[in-house]
């Protein structure tokens, strides 16, 4: 009966280590994307002319003020 040596033993097992973190990190991704959304998650509204000054706070200075 062959034996396998020290070597070829711990290649198997740093191989295998790194098939379960892979098989981790794809379990996790997939439960991140069927997660709902959290509030603060919420995406940025896009800022358009039309709204733009509905928010005083976004209001551009005016590079040239008339006076």
């Amino acid at each position: 009966m062959a034996t396998r040596s020290k070597s070829t033993f711990q290649k198997r097992q740093k191989e295998m280590k790194r098939q379960e973190k892979q098989r981790m990190k794809a379990e996790r991704r997939a439960q991140k994307k069927l997660a709902p959304r959290a509030e603060g998650d919420a995406p940025i509204e896009n800022i358009t002319s039309e709204n733009m000054f509905d928010d005083p706070d976004i209001v551009p200075a005016d590079p040239w003020p008339q006076g």
